[in-house]
């Protein structure tokens, strides 16, 4: 940031505006009166009676020595009287500066709280609280994720530098078949979080949307190909209820949204178990059976690494990243869509997805 220089304070500009808006009223006023004195006779005056009453030199004379002591009078109190003004009026705003300054100095948690009843200033400090409550959110947001994705890939590399090492202490009664198998999966484990924290971060930097009209359905029936051999594998039963809906969307993001979805139906799901997809008028609803969960759980299940078991993986070998429904609301906000993730009664979720038309 460039450094300023000193300049002058707003409280003394408004000083001198007031101090100047009383000189002006002043000069004003006494060119009235100038002009009134002009119908006034010269000469010497004599009243009905005989005495002697003053001319238009006279009562100029007079006029002109107190309008000096008054102009003189008006700039004195204009300045002090607009300096006290002044202070009192930018005091709020003296306040929201120190509310920042102390923020910027890492006192997230502190706020304006401007009381008062509602004017400029008080919207003002009002915005001002939420902006930092917004800041806060953000960055507390920005901490978890940063610890959990540290988390979830410095897991792997630790597990495949203890299989290496421990197949290292023991060179004559190692399996180097399953070695490199178990190898190979925690691998695929860190590739998939790895390629997840890409996705996230490209959906999140606000890069413009390849807008265009597309078949929900059609994009939902691509979406349902991939999964569902992993689905069979585990005797899940998908039932769908697909009909043609035309929404306005990046296409490939939202390949990647019923994607990630379906991909967390078939994950989170249990052995002999079930999924229904749905499509209609620009919404897409996933439901699947699997653990109970609460509504709590549930509403926190599209932050970064969250999982409805906690930490753990899915059940049966199946596993995720825990990024599926964070990248999905990234993809659901970058469209101006609607997203809701309700716990079934019975176990499981129900995703809603709302696209515009």
């Amino acid at each position: 940031m460039t450094p300023r220089g000193v300049g002058v304070s707003i409280r003394l500009k408004l000083a001198l505006s007031y101090a100047g808006f009383l000189i002006v009223a002043g000069v004003a006023l006494v060119v009235v009166g100038l002009l009134v004195l002009r119908f006034v006779p010269q000469g010497a005056l004599f009243g009905m009676d005989g005495d002697w009453a003053p001319n238009r030199a006279d009562l100029l004379e007079v006029f002109t020595r107190y309008a000096v002591w008054a102009i003189i009078a008006l700039v004195l109190f204009g300045l002090v009287g607009g300096w006290i003004l002044a202070g009192i009026v930018l005091r709020p705003l003296q306040r929201m500066t120190d509310a920042v300054a102390l923020v910027r100095d890492g006192r997230l948690d502190h706020r304006v709280e401007l009381p008062g009843r509602r004017d400029e200033l008080t919207e003002l400090a009002d915005t001002l609280d939420a902006m930092l409550d917004r800041i806060e959110r953000t960055l507390d947001e920005e901490r978890r994720f940063a610890a959990n994705a540290s988390h979830e890939l410095r897991t792997p590399h630790a597990v495949i530098r203890t299989l290496v090492e421990v197949a290292q202490a023991d060179p004559a009664g190692r399996d180097i078949d399953t070695t490199l198998a178990r190898i190979g999966a925690t691998n695929d484990r860190a590739i998939e979080a790895t390629e997840a924290l890409l996705a996230l971060a490209r959906v999140g930097r606000g890069t413009p949307l390849a807008l265009q009209r597309v078949d929900l359905a059609a994009v939902v029936e691509t979406a349902l190909a991939d999964v569902r051999a992993d689905a069979e594998a585990a005797r899940i039963r998908i039932d769908t209820d697909l009909r043609a809906s035309i929404v306005t969307a990046d296409e490939a993001l939202l390949l990647r949204l019923a994607a990630n979805l379906l991909r967390n139906a078939v994950v989170h799901n249990v052995d002999d178990g079930w999924m229904l997809v749905r499509v209609r008028e620009g919404t897409l609803i996933v439901e699947n059976g699997g653990d109970q969960l609460t509504a709590e759980v549930a509403a926190t299940l599209t932050e970064p690494f969250v999982r409805g078991a906690g930490r753990t993986r899915g059940a049966h070998g199946r596993s995720g990243a825990g990024l599926g429904l964070a990248i999905v609301a990234s993809i659901v906000r970058a469209h101006g869509a609607t997203l809701a993730v309700a716990a079934r009664p019975t176990g499981g979720l129900q995703v809603t997805v709302h696209l515009p038309r």
